[in-house]
């Protein structure tokens, strides 16, 4: 049963029930009061309303209707989240010849991302410079005709019946809504995060807090620099008068980048790493970070699935996904409370195992570390050297170690191998590329069309040539990741909703916060906030789970996702 939620008048809201097969049409209506909503969705969830089984949600966006019903202690199963399910339906070579995807583009065209409260720091669409492959932006939407809510869902009904794969599309579109679920639910819930621990990390590695410029460690190591480097007045924080200073003091860098430093030998490198290593930390997760984002024992960071065009999330601020080593003993377990740390082991060469159908692969990652199993079969000699020449094959390495490797890995492994060479090849054509359930990478901007059209035209130079191949390479490497990036978020979504499953059914009846949830996300890690009478459970939770993401994705082919279950009191144990 779908129930679809939208905004009438100012102050309130329309319910309608929808026939519960496929592009079903609507059935009967109810028009309630705003602040009557948490009432009534609390009695359709708990089966009271007469319906049965618990409803599907459909609405518009779920950050902006859930919320609000956690904050009245009501939880959602399930839902969709027509947001995020048009872009996926939208741009997805299963869908293309549908008329969602032909349409003029509209309303949900337009990606609308909350107002932040406190710094934001998004998160790029690509892992490489994303100004040489600016994607095709929508066109101008402001005179398109806007479908209502209902006209949507119809649109995305329709367009999923009539794909190319109508069941891989519907599992992804439902994990994707589970996702918008768990997101809300996890920036609620909050990060149980102790403020004194914080500083007491900072203060033993900076130094105390000072009221105004650098802690003193800082302070002590800038002295230092700038008599090394005799440059009395250098400010440590600036690249350029860093890299005049170097270069004055004959020390030939020419960026200030860490990765350069580490490779010259001079007495000034090592107290310059230092500084820049917690300058670093305190820039990210200082004081005023710890001010902004941490309240009441608990960080609360801005989750945004989908945020990146692979299907993994970004955060709006707060930098959860990036929270550093350092500072991890600050996340500790309420009192009786354990924390349950799940880490995925090497999810994206298993999901490229499952992707390519490489039944040799799969048996050197069979029971045991894949890497090593790399090694017994013969591949290479060490697991250092399967680890580079994997990542050489997902990443489209092709010099140094890697390149050397590729060879004797594609003799071992040609399916697998294969897989990623193809995506590679058509994005070198501008082709797109999707995902094992059916997301697919956007084509390359103007900037990459130009090139190529220079580069064909009559009086094309070697130059113009050049600059073609190489962003046609360049974006070959994005389409050879972007299959197994984008797989690997869909396992990870079905995982977490799986889980959250799972915790739910461990303490049905208690409300989320007092029972075991999921608090902290980071594309293939997972921790839950337990009570200790369940954290055993938890972790057996943790391990069904991921079998079960496996078997969503791809059926019975022997592929393996082992999890690591730690249960700690801090973050900082697990690792």
């Amino acid at each position: 049963m779908h129930i679809l939620l939208e905004r009438v008048g100012r102050g309130d809201v329309r319910a309608t029930w929808l026939d519960s097969s496929h592009g079903g049409g609507a059935g009967r209506s109810e028009t309630l009061a705003l602040d009557a909503l948490p009432e009534f969705v609390r009695t359709e969830e708990t089966g009271a309303g007469g319906g049965g089984d618990r409803p599907r949600w459909v609405w518009d966006d779920t950050r902006a209707w859930y919320p609000a019903l956690l904050s009245a202690g009501v939880r959602v199963e399930r839902c969709v989240d027509l947001r995020l399910c048009h872009v996926i339906l939208r741009n997805s070579t299963l869908t293309a010849s549908t008329p969602l995807a032909r349409a003029e583009p509209g309303r949900w065209d337009v990606a609308v991302e909350p107002e932040a409260e406190a710094p934001t720091a998004h998160t790029a669409l690509f892992d490489f410079d994303e100004a040489l492959f600016d994607s095709e932006e929508p066109a101008e939407t402001a005179n398109a005709t806007t479908p209502s809510i209902r006209d949507e869902f119809a649109a995305q009904e329709e367009a999923v019946a009539a794909s190319a794969d109508p069941r891989r599309l519907r599992l992804l579109l439902a994990a994707e809504s589970a996702g918008a679920l768990i997101g809300v639910e996890l920036q609620h819930a909050g990060l149980p995060y102790s403020a004194e621990r914080h500083d007491e990390l900072l203060t033993d590695l900076l130094g105390p807090r000072p009221a105004y410029g650098r802690p003193a460690v800082l302070e002590t190591l800038a002295r230092e620099l700038r008599d090394q480097l005799d440059a009395p007045d250098l400010n440590p924080d600036s690249p350029p008068d860093l890299l005049k200073a170097l270069q004055r003091a004959g020390i030939m860098a020419t960026s200030t980048r860490s990765w350069e430093l580490r490779r010259i030998e001079h007495p000034v490198i090592d107290p310059l790493l230092r500084y820049k290593k917690l300058s670093r930390l305190l820039t990210a997760n200082g004081w005023t970070w710890l001010d902004a984002w941490v309240h009441d024992g608990r960080f609360r960071p801005d989750y945004v699935p989908g945020g990146v065009v692979t299907g993994r999330w970004a955060t709006r601020g707060g930098g959860a996904l990036q929270l550093p080593r350092q500072v991890r003993g600050a996340v500790v377990a309420d009192p009786g409370w354990k924390l349950v740390v799940a880490d995925a082991a090497q999810l994206e060469p298993r999901v490229l195992t499952g992707l390519s159908g490489d039944q040799a692969m799969a048996a050197a990652g069979r029971g045991k570390d894949l890497y090593e199993g790399i090694v017994a079969s013969g591949a290479v000699e060490a697991r250092a050297q399967a680890k580079v020449a994997m990542l050489g094959a997902m990443y489209g390495a092709t010099t140094g170690e890697s390149g050397r490797l590729m060879p004797r890995l594609t003799r071992a492994f040609p399916r697998a191998v294969r897989l990623v060479e193809e995506a590679a090849r058509a994005g070198e054509r501008g082709e797109k590329v999707t995902s094992r359930l059916g997301r697919s990478s956007p084509v390359p901007g103007g900037r990459w069309a130009a090139a190529q059209s220079a580069a064909s035209a009559s009086d094309a130079t070697e130059a113009d040539e050049r600059r073609a191949r190489s962003l046609s390479r360049d974006w070959g490497r994005f389409t050879r990741n972007f299959v197994v990036q984008a797989s690997a978020a869909e396992w990870a979504l079905c995982w977490m909703a799986e889980l959250r499953n799972r915790l739910t059914a461990l303490a049905p009846d208690e409300p989320l916060t007092a029972s075991p949830h999921l608090v902290y996300f980071l594309h293939d890690e997972v921790i839950v906030h337990t009570p200790e009478a369940l954290a055993d459970e938890v972790a057996a939770a943790v391990h069904a789970a991921a079998q079960q993401a496996g078997r969503l994705l791809f059926g019975g082919f022997p592929v393996e996702f082992p999890v690591t279950a730690a249960i700690v009191d801090s973050y900082a144990e697990a690792k």
